[in-house]
Order: structure tokens, then C-alpha cells, then sequence
């Protein structure tokens, strides 16, 4: 009788521990999220009608298969704003970085934020986190002062280094920069030059300041180079591939309001 007692309790033990060490091994499975910045400047704060920057690390063993963000209210408004992302799936690990919309329409107040990551093998991890979405009334666009740029018609060949630098100041907070390297005769307008514009060469796309107000920006590429300098480096081929002729350098930048500001066209020519 004795020796049964023992045996039973032996064999709880063990399934205790079996059952400990399997929640251990999934946890140990399960995705990693470490969100790095929310809202501008990591401010925990978002306006209503423009976006959230969100950026978070993610770890995932065995593969990205989806990520999530949901934004809502604990209390108050029912509206939730929720966005799914497919395209890094199979990726282990990465940066994740996005702007999600705000509806002019969300009304003002504390938001929780959830962020969630489920891989390839149905493991599933959720972080949360709080913002203050707040009003914004602004129609003042930033202002750009080059300091230095090519002079017009320079001309650059391969190896050499195109270079433009200069400050851009706004009255509440800037919220991006772009500088972009233009083939003249694609005829692409000022408001078309975008990071995710395969037509041109990106020299600089940011979206993170010490200072919100003001910033100093120093871009330049390589004449040849096979990357450019996108917030994801992009392979430069294809449509934007390097050729000779007639380009310009644009430098534009918004605001948190989306106030967008252009610089004027620095022409030069490249001998490729």
C-alpha cells in the first residue's frame, strides 16, 4: 500500500513537472516584441487626422506569419482601429516600422494599443501599450534652408559622391524627410517623390528626430552605388537603375498636420 502511495505521488510530480517544462518550452517559442518608439519621438502621443509612428523589434524562431495593431478605447468611443500585415512573413527577425492613420473623426482621449505577432507555427504573442490621440489645428508647413548642394548643371561620374545638406524647422513637430535623387526626363511631379517610389533614387527617408521642431540633414549617394539610402535600404535597379543624363535632387518634408514643403530642383548631371 505504502509503496502504490509513493508511486502515485511520484507520478504527480513528474506530470507537474512535464506540464511546467512544457509551458516553459512555449514560452520560450512564442514571438519577442520590444516596441522601440510610439508616436513621434516615442511621445506616446498621435493627432487625430495624421499618424501614429509605431516601431517595434521583433523576434520570432520560427518565422513571421502576421502582425497585428489594434488601437481602442477601454472606455468611451467603441471605434477601434485595427491593421494587418502579411508582406514580412517568414522573416525571423526585424524592425517593424509603420504609420497608422488616425481618422480626423477619433475622438480625443487615452488608447490602449496592442500589438500582436503570430509565426508560421501558430505561437502568438500581444504587447500593449497606451497613447494620447489629441487635437491638432495647423496649416503652417515646414520650412527647408539648404546649406549646401551641388551647383546647377555639376556633373558627377561614377564613384564620385553627390552630396546635399541643410535644416528644416516647423512650428509644432515634423513628422518626415525625404531627399530624392530624380531622372529629369521621367517628368515625375513633386508630390509623386516618395520612399516607395521605385522611379527614383532615395538619398535620405527618416522619420525619427532628436528635436521635433528643428533638424539638421546631411544626405548623399554614391554615383553607381547598388543600394540606396531608404529607411530599408532598396537595390538601385530597375526603373531608378543609374544612367546618364539630366537629374535633380528634391528635398521635401511634412509636418505632423501633413503640411508638405519643397525645395527647389538642384540640377546636375551624371555621367554613368
Amino acid at each position: 500500500m505504502k509503496t502504490t502511495f509513493r508511486t502515485l505521488i511520484l507520478i504527480f510530480i513528474a506530470s507537474g513537472l512535464l506540464l511546467l517544462a512544457s509551458c516553459g518550452d512555449d514560452d520560450f517559442l512564442k514571438p519577442v516584441i520590444t516596441i522601440s518608439e510610439l508616436g513621434l519621438g516615442d511621445s506616446r502621443v498621435a493627432y487625430a487626422g495624421t499618424d501614429l509612428h509605431i516601431e517595434a523589434e521583433i523576434e520570432a524562431a520560427a518565422g513571421i506569419n502576421m502582425i497585428s495593431v489594434e488601437i481602442h478605447q477601454e472606455e468611451g468611443s467603441s471605434d477601434e482601429i485595427e491593421v494587418e500585415y502579411d508582406e514580412f512573413s517568414g522573416l525571423k527577425n526585424m524592425t517593424f516600422h509603420k504609420h497608422i492613420e488616425i481618422p480626423a473623426e477619433t475622438p480625443t482621449g487615452t488608447y490602449h494599443v496592442h500589438v500582436t505577432v503570430t509565426d508560421l507555427e501558430g505561437y502568438q504573442t500581444t504587447v500593449e501599450d497606451e497613447i494620447e490621440i489629441e487635437e491638432l489645428t495647423d496649416e503652417e508647413a515646414p520650412e527647408i534652408i539648404i546649406s549646401s548642394a551641388p551647383e546647377s548643371g555639376m556633373s558627377f561620374s561614377s564613384g564620385e559622391t553627390i552630396s546635399i545638406s541643410g535644416t528644416i524647422t516647423d512650428n509644432i513637430s515634423l513628422a518626415g524627410i525625404l531627399v530624392a535623387l530624380v531622372y529629369e526626363s521621367d517628368n515625375i511631379a513633386d508630390t509623386d517623390v516618395a520612399g516607395d517610389n521605385t522611379s527614383v533614387i532615395v538619398m535620405l527617408h527618416t522619420h525619427d528626430f532628436d528635436d521635433p521642431d528643428e533638424t539638421e540633414f546631411s544626405a548623399s549617394i554614391e554615383v553607381g552605388a547598388e543600394n540606396d539610402n531608404n529607411m530599408t535600404p532598396a537595390a538601385i535597379e530597375g526603373d531608378n537603375a543609374w544612367k546618364s543624363g539630366n537629374y535633380y535632387i528634391l528635398v521635401k518634408s511634412k509636418d505632423v498636420k501633413a503640411n508638405w514643403a519643397y525645395s527647389n530642383h538642384y540640377q546636375l548631371t551624371v555621367n554613368y
